[in-house]
């Protein structure tokens, strides 16, 4: 993706940020754990969006800043996670002090960074063997009709080869661990086109188009769904590395 097509498909999510929050799935505990611990950390959470990770990191006992550069998102975190420090930025200038985190975070966002200074500047704010954890939710194609409806709206799950090549060619970082975890997230038709509605690839389409493609996938729904609602399955693939 070019530049500036991903910064256009970045910035439109402020513009969905209310079916974002209705829609999106939160993070299994298991990945949250593996991610920042399972004792009491600094976490900055970058690119929080309205905060479904920001508050599996709270609910774990973490000491959370949420960082974010979308004022809609934001006003969403601030309302479901009160209590955490909230504040306007992007991974490229993180506005927080150096060595000040033991863990960063990025929850289906890491792909929307500039990588090279993002990474910098993770680094930066990492106390020395912190962690960087990257996590994405993605749904889990063995389903045929999760098959289907990626036919219409498109793959998303990350590319771990990439993805680890990124990390190692910033040289700041320790080698990159792997793992993924199962969940499942039961849809009503109004959450599933709500759902498909979050994604940049729709948010971004002209409004005929828009309707075209909610249409397709609320006849994938008709048809699969059994007493009104769908089980979505998904496979959370998160990455580790430490801070050299």
């Amino acid at each position: 993706m070019d530049p500036d097509s991903r910064a256009a498909r970045a910035a439109s999510f402020g513009g969905v940020a209310d079916v974002y929050e209705q829609a999106r799935p939160e993070y299994p505990d298991e990945a949250v754990a593996w991610l920042a611990g399972s004792t009491p950390r600094d976490v900055v959470d970058l690119g929080a969006g309205t905060g479904k990770l920001t508050r599996r990191l709270v609910a774990a006992g973490h000491r959370v800043v949420a960082v974010e550069p979308a004022g809609e998102m934001l006003e969403q975190l601030r309302r479901v996670v009160p209590d955490v420090r909230a504040l306007v930025g992007t991974a490229e200038a993180i506005p927080v002090p150096d060595g000040s985190a033991d863990v960063v975070v990025a929850g289906q966002a890491f792909h929307w960074f500039d990588h090279g200074p993002a990474l910098r500047e993770i680094a930066r704010v990492l106390r020395p063997g912190g962690t960087l954890g990257l996590v994405w939710n993605a749904r889990d194609e063995s389903a045929p009709w999760v098959r289907r409806l990626t036919e219409i709206i498109g793959a998303e799950r990350a590319s771990a080869g990439e993805l680890t090549a990124v990390i190692d060619a910033s040289g700041l970082f320790g080698p990159v661990e792997e793992a993924t975890f199962g969940f499942e997230q039961r849809l009503d038709r109004d959450a599933l086109l709500a759902l498909v509605s979050s994604r940049s690839y729709c948010a971004t389409r002209p409004a005929d188009e828009r309707g075209a493609i909610l249409d397709q996938v609320g006849r994938v729904f008709d048809e699969e769904a059994d007493e009104d609602t769908i089980v979505l399955p998904y496979l959370t693939d998160a990455f580790r590395a430490r801070r050299l």
